[in-house]
C-alpha cells in the first residue's frame, strides 16, 4: 500500500518508466553502461539537492505573480502542509524539463550516448531515491534502519525546528560543509517554518 501510494503521485511513474526504460537499453547491449558514469550522475544529484533545496526552492517570494505561483507549488505549501502528498512529491511538468536539460548538459559534456544516459541513469536514480526518503519522512512510518529513522528525524527538524538550516534530505554532506548543520538542541526554534515569508 505504502509504495503503490509512491509510485502513483508526482513525477514518480515517470520516473520509474524512464529507470526501466534505461535498466532495459543497458541490459539489452543497445547503449553502454558506465558504471562510474552512474556514480558520477548520482553523485551530481545529491550535490543538487542541498543547492535547489536552499537556493532555489527557498529563495524569496517572486514580485512575477507566475514566478510566484510556481514556487508556491514546488515548495512554499509544502512547508504550510507538510503531509500533504499531493505537495511532497516534484510534479512531471517540472521534472520533464528538469530531466531533458540535465541530459543535454551531459550530453555536451560527454558526446557519448552511453556516458550520457548513464549519467542521466544515476542522477534520476538518485531523484527517486530523494522523493523515497522523502516520503517516508512525512508519513507515519517508522524506518526499520538506525541510518532510516535518523534522517527522517533530521528532515523533520527542517520543516518544525527552523527552515535555514538542515537542507540535506538524503544525507547532511553539504549543510555540514556549508554550516547549516546543527545539533537540533543548538538551534533557535523557527516561528516561519511554515510560512517562510510572512507578509509584512
Amino acid at each position: 500500500m505504502m509504495l503503490r501510494t509512491f509510485v502513483r503521485h508526482g513525477s514518480n511513474p515517470l520516473l520509474l518508466v524512464l529507470l526501466v526504460l534505461l535498466v532495459g537499453l543497458f541490459a539489452a547491449r543497445a547503449i553502454g553502461f558506465h558504471l562510474l558514469g552512474a556514480l558520477i550522475g548520482a553523485l551530481v544529484f545529491f550535490g543538487s539537492e542541498y543547492t535547489t533545496h536552499r537556493f532555489m526552492l527557498h529563495a524569496p517570494p517572486s514580485k512575477n505573480p507566475t514566478i510566484l505561483r510556481l514556487q508556491a507549488r514546488l515548495h512554499y505549501d509544502h512547508h504550510v502542509t507538510p503531509t500533504d502528498l499531493d505537495l511532497l512529491f516534484l510534479p512531471w511538468w517540472f521534472a520533464v524539463p528538469v530531466t531533458v536539460l540535465t541530459a543535454a548538459i551531459y550530453a555536451v559534456v560527454t558526446r557519448d550516448a552511453g556516458w550520457t544516459l548513464s549519467l542521466l541513469f544515476g542522477s534520476l536514480a538518485g531523484l527517486f531515491w530523494y522523493e523515497w526518503v522523502h516520503y517516508v519522512a512525512h508519513i507515519p512510518f517508522a524506518p526499520r534502519t538506525p541510518y532510516g529513522r535518523w534522517i527522517k528525524k533530521y528532515h523533520l527538524w527542517h520543516h518544525f525546528k527552523n527552515e535555514r538550516l538542515w537542507f540535506g534530505v538524503t544525507n547532511p554532506t553539504v549543510d555540514v560543509i556549508a554550516r547549516t548543520y546543527r545539533g537540533v538542541a543548538d538551534a533557535d526554534r523557527s516561528d516561519t517554518t511554515r510560512t517562510l515569508f510572512p507578509k509584512p
